[in-house]
């Protein structure tokens, strides 16, 4: 079934995507919640849930290109000296429009999940190099009223499984410059 707001293939859901983990041999731990929409939220509800909690930022620069930052949920990020790291473009983040038409959901579920909507492989993938030590790691999956926890591994098969070669940033080094 055709999304009419892209023209394409309506967006995968939560069961396609524990479908795609479960085919590429990536295990998982489901935890259903109360709709979260920030990382306040994440952190008043989640209790003792173990593991690296991660924010992910939908970015776009002024020439259309995109990227998915993956990273700690407490880093501050400066777009000025991430910009500068990818050559110098002027991030800013996308519209829930775009949010949606690209990766296929809306505002406060996006996660690296999303990924496995991004079909033209139009979405650089940049992942906090702090973030994957931690294990595992908790992300929504396509929606923000469950989270699953995966590890490092599973994550980098999954990413590389929809055709994405993730960039590692040391985002400690960014501030730094």
């Amino acid at each position: 079934m055709a999304d009419p707001a892209s023209d394409g293939p309506a967006p995968k859901t939560a069961d396609d995507l524990f479908a795609r983990l479960t085919d590429l041999g990536v295990g998982f731990t489901r935890h259903d919640h109360p709709p979260l929409f920030t990382v306040d939220d994440s952190k008043a509800l989640r209790g003792s849930l173990p593991g690296g909690h991660c924010k992910n930022l939908f970015l776009r620069d002024k020439k259309g290109a995109m990227w998915l930052l993956v990273c700690l949920e407490d880093r501050a990020i400066d777009l000025k000296a991430l910009g500068a790291h990818l050559g110098g473009a002027r991030l800013s983040f996308g519209s829930p429009d775009r949010l949606l038409r690209v990766l296929g959901v809306t505002p406060g579920a996006v996660s690296p999940f999303t990924l496995i909507n991004d079909s033209q492989v139009a979405v650089q993938v940049l992942l906090d190099a702090e973030m994957l030590r931690h294990d595992p790691l908790n992300y929504h999956p396509l929606r923000n009223d469950m989270t699953i926890a995966v590890s490092p591994d599973g994550l980098m098969r999954f990413i590389e499984a929809c055709g994405h070669r993730p960039t590692v940033v040391d985002l400690d080094r960014l501030a730094e410059v």
